[in-house]
């Protein structure tokens, strides 16, 4: 295929965007990247019964945060627009009625009631009703009347939708670049709707349509639209027009056990499946963004969710991956979601910011807890945020530079014996005498006090720790002495002899 490469993600606006919808969006930019294509966003929004207001300005919201945007879209260079398939809405009919005049699809008047009583009698039998070439000729079909009866009863309002004729007899051997060669036998397949009486297209008509006309060269979507694959090519065979390229891209599987995951395994084992966070009347449902998840670290899991370069690199910019990124190196098996693998990413993106990057954030929260400091912030993130996976982390871990400890760890308080008192208050003194009040001098001089006196480092250390943190947790000691100041420090320290 020689075309321009175009490619698209048409989500349908009836929720929030899942991450596995994010993750098709992320592949299709990629390969739309590497190749100097273009990628494209349609609204497929036939499912009128389904339609969330909210829902579309929340894709590309998320799109955007995730640095993903499409090229074309609604409202962005409308080349082949509109982009919105409600929108669209005449087009289809005339496509619909074309696919009629060249026995492509027929007439279908059977009520609701009836195909329920002819599944219902199938599964008393054992059986499944498939609506297909064994009983389209012999149910409420234009294929059994003429075409004048046919035209009085849709001129007389009566529903009808319009199915596609599936060949008879026929193995579709069909190529898909990951999954290779791939099989159907027309003879098991059902015919689908194509058009309701209501105007509006069903999901395979509309897309097909739109694929064409919008020239999409590659259809790059999730494994669970493969079934759908041998009508999609059967309609571009009917049309008479050259098919795109498929890609069936894996399964996003649970952390735990198998099957797709879904917004309940997040909420079972807390952690996101959203891009942003989403409410409604049931309650609100945090998305990465409000986690503390940077768009960069997102972007570079997903990619690896299904896809490797064949190396044993992990950590990916935008930039590397659009440049390494083939479809030939997808795998075919489902992918496991690994929440705990994917704290460790943004660990890896937390650590690559500058500390004045992050000091700016953290002020944000001590400003949010009411805490008005002079403290270095820049000092006390550079000092926390190995410890860190995300921002939202630093104030447990850094609480005690900015609010005095009131009480202690019990199972640290252990450390606190009969002679640790006296020992502070020389501590004490000995801090008190020291003129150049940084985290080295006060390391240096107050080891050699303990050499000298032949005091062991854990009398001192972990007591002196528990004074100033509360527990026995924090960065270098004599880095949040020097942070903290001499007198935060004795004060603290005297707190500790009086409640210990």
């Amino acid at each position: 295929m020689n075309r321009p490469i175009r490619v698209r993600f048409a989500p349908s606006p009836t929720g929030p965007l899942h991450i596995g919808g994010v993750r098709t969006a992320l592949f299709n930019y990629l390969f739309a990247k590497k190749h100097g294509g273009t990628f494209y966003i349609r609204i497929e929004d036939t499912d009128q019964t389904r339609f969330v207001a909210e829902a579309e300005d929340y894709i590309f919201e998320a799109l955007e945060w995730l640095g993903i945007s499409p090229d074309e879209t609604i409202g962005k260079n409308e080349k082949f627009g509109p982009y919105r398939q409600s929108d669209r809405k005449e087009i289809y009919k005339q496509y619909a009625e074309e696919l009629i005049q060249s026995g492509w699809a027929y007439y279908a008047f059977d009520t609701p009631e009836k195909l329920d009583e002819l599944r219902k009698n199938a599964e008393t039998e054992g059986k499944t009703f498939i609506y297909n070439h064994t009983v389209r000729e012999t149910l409420d079909t234009s294929l059994n009347f003429s075409e004048e009866i046919v035209k009085t009863r849709i001129a007389n309002g009566e529903h009808f939708v319009i199915r596609f004729k599936t060949p008879v007899n026929e193995t579709l051997q069909l190529q898909d670049i990951i999954r290779g060669e791939v099989h159907f036998d027309t003879n098991l397949l059902d015919d689908k709707v194509l058009f309701k009486s209501d105007g509006m297209p069903t999901y395979h008509l509309a897309n097909i349509v739109d694929d064409h006309l919008m020239e999409t060269s590659h259809v790059i979507r999730g494994e669970e639209w493969l079934p759908s694959m041998p009508l999609h090519v059967m309609l571009y065979r009917a049309f008479g027009w050259e098919a795109p390229e498929f890609a069936h891209l894996p399964l996003i599987l649970k952390p735990i056990g198998n099957g797709k995951l879904s917004k309940r395994d997040g909420d079972k084992l807390g952690f996101p499946v959203f891009p942003l966070q989403w409410t409604t009347a049931e309650g609100t449902s945090k998305g990465y963004k409000e986690t503390g998840f940077f768009p960069e670290a997102v972007i570079n899991f997903l990619a690896l969710l299904g896809w490797n370069d064949g190396t044993e690199q992990e950590i990916f910019s935008l930039a590397e991956l659009i440049e390494k990124f083939d479809l030939k190196r997808i795998h075919k098996s489902g992918a496991k979601f690994d929440p705990e693998k994917n704290k460790w990413f943004n660990h890896q993106y937390l650590q690559k910011q500058t500390d004045e990057s992050l000091a700016e954030a953290f002020k944000v929260i001590i400003k949010e807890k009411g805490i008005s400091t002079s403290l270095d912030i820049t000092r006390v993130v550079s000092s926390i945020k190995e410890r860190a996976n995300f921002i939202t982390e630093f104030w447990d871990l850094a609480d005690y530079f900015f609010v005095t400890p009131t009480s202690y760890d019990e199972k640290a308080a252990k450390n606190w014996k009969e002679e640790t008192p006296e020992l502070m208050k020389q501590v004490l003194k000995q801090l008190q005498d020291i003129t150049e009040f940084s985290s080295l001098n006060i390391e240096t001089l107050l080891k050699e006090w303990m050499t000298t006196n032949e005091i062991g480092m854990g009398k001192v250390m972990q007591p002196l720790r528990l004074s100033l943190v509360g527990a026995l947790k924090g960065p270098h000691l004599f880095d949040i002495i020097e942070l903290i100041g001499k007198a935060e420090t004795a004060s603290r320290i005297e707190t500790a002899i009086a409640t210990l």
